[in-house]
């Protein structure tokens, strides 16, 4: 009786499985290069932007800086440089964006904490859902109709309240520039204290703490270094504000911090500025890139100090 003859591998289908195998392990390395060149591509489009502006910056700067004495330009108190005779010292400029940030801050700051310490501890989940897309909301409203809202609207009822208030003041524009920062004051902050582990909330009610007691002495602290992240993050927003506050504080180079006076921001000399009257290459021309340039160091150095506060006080509550 003959042995029955062993079956031959199936080499031509296993050949082909491997072969199938192997295209379609190319074909997926394929993919995952092109996405990680579109992904490098997009951050290199953001980063070369970044590197554009800088450099248009300085280099329009620079050619300022030839014909007025950086000297002048950052301790002179007489900004006129669209009159007879010229003037280029930035510090009402830079007083008047410094008072609307610090109103603002007056405003936002309270009600962007108190606001993420009720949506985070306090609010029951149903309640939650609904009041933090109405809070943001007001993220998405233009600022151009805030500079309305502050003119016809609060800058009335604060005159009747404010003896001498101009009508057009650094009171007003802080308000409404205070009132377009709190979401992001209360988005950032809550998402801060949401990361605050739940152990420390039910350590402290264990020990017999209320509510508020937990919510002010473990939560608040333990997210510290988020909550003043999203401090600095609003009053550098504030600091750049353009419409609202041209609309509500006018454009008046004043050397003042008397809020019931009309002032003028670095972002709203600019708005003046690049309305289309001002020759090309001219001295009144290039003062906006040298503007541009000091605000863009003064947010760059607050944003800088946020990040430096994050790291040093989340590794001392880590």
């Amino acid at each position: 009786m003959s042995e029955p003859a062993l079956l031959d591998p199936p080499t031509h289908s296993a050949g082909t499985g491997r072969g199938r195998g192997l295209r379609g392990a190319r074909a997926r390395t394929a993919k995952e290069s092109a996405i990680g060149g579109a992904l490098f591509a997009a951050g290199a489009v953001s980063i070369l932007t970044t590197v554009g502006i800088i450099a248009v910056l300085v280099w329009e700067s620079v050619a300022f800086f030839r014909r007025v004495s950086i000297t002048e330009f950052l301790t002179g108190t007489v900004w006129t440089p669209l009159f007879v005779p010229q003037n280029f010292g930035v510090l009402p400029l830079l007083a008047g964006s410094i008072l609307v940030a610090l109103v603002a801050a007056v405003i936002a700051i309270p009600l962007g904490l108190g606001s993420a310490v009720y949506l985070s501890e306090f609010a029951p989940v149903r309640l939650r859902a609904w009041l933090k897309p109405i809070l943001e909301i007001l993220a998405g409203v233009p600022s151009v109709v805030y500079g309305y809202f502050a003119l016809t609207f609060v800058t009335p009822i604060l005159q009747v309240i404010v003896p001498g208030l101009d009508m057009f003041n650094a009171l007003s524009a802080g308000i409404v520039v205070g009132i377009m920062v709190v979401p992001l004051i209360a988005s950032l902050s809550e998402d801060a204290m949401n990361a605050v582990p739940r152990e420390l909330r039910d350590g402290a009610y264990a020990l017999g703490s209320t509510k508020f007691e937990v919510a002010t002495r473990v939560v608040t602290p333990a997210a510290l270094s988020g909550i003043v992240a999203s401090f600095i993050l609003a009053i550098s927003r504030a600091i750049g504000e353009t419409m609202a506050v041209v609309l509500a504080a006018g454009m008046t180079p004043n050397l003042t911090f008397d809020v019931r006076e009309s002032i003028q921001t670095l972002t709203a000399y600019i708005v003046q500025v690049s309305l289309g009257d001002t020759p090309f290459g001219s001295i009144e021309y290039q003062s906006i890139f040298a503007v541009g340039l000091l605000l863009f160091v003064v947010t760059l150095v607050m944003n800088i100090f946020g990040l430096w506060f994050l790291r040093r006080y989340r590794e001392e509550y880590a």
